[in-house]
């Protein structure tokens, strides 16, 4: 083989193997949220408990309530209509909202939403969550969540 076509064969192999430049496949990193819960209290026949779902400085807060127990064998299931509140801030800052909705309970879990936004990194936000039912006063379960960045 000539020097010339050897020469040829060798620069379209160059071209064919090196022609595009190297790039790495970046995936987008999503960060998952952290939630913490506070402790389950007792209200009205119900478990209650405040939740905050924290990605960076953003955070979600949420109530929710769910039976306290199973029902007794052949007892109908309660019947409830709430009032639940939910308050949210920022410690020594801004509000994160308040919310008050009212939901007729049936045995099934039930979360109220629509509290949260924006908090400094290395603040705590405070989350207060009540429920009430006619006749029955309320009483607050809280969480205090650090917001790490």
């Amino acid at each position: 083989m000539s020097r010339i076509a050897l020469l040829a064969t060798a620069v379209v192999g160059l071209a064919l193997f090196g022609a595009a430049p190297a790039t790495a496949a970046h995936a987008p990193t999503t960060t998952a949220p952290t939630v913490t819960c506070g402790p389950s209290a007792l209200r009205v026949g119900l478990s209650t408990k405040v939740c905050a779902e924290v990605t960076g400085n953003s955070v979600q807060l949420y109530g929710q309530i769910n039976l306290a127990g199973p029902p007794s064998p052949g007892s109908t299931l309660p019947v409830k209509d709430l009032t639940m509140t939910l308050t949210g801030n920022a410690v020594g800052g801004t509000s994160l909202g308040h919310l008050v909705q009212r939901v007729r309970f049936q045995a099934a879990t039930t979360q109220v939403r629509g509290v949260g936004g924006t908090a400094p990194c290395g603040s705590t936000v405070h989350a207060e969550f009540t429920s009430s039912a006619l006749g029955y006063p309320s009483s607050p379960v809280t969480l205090n969540v650090p917001v790490t960045c």
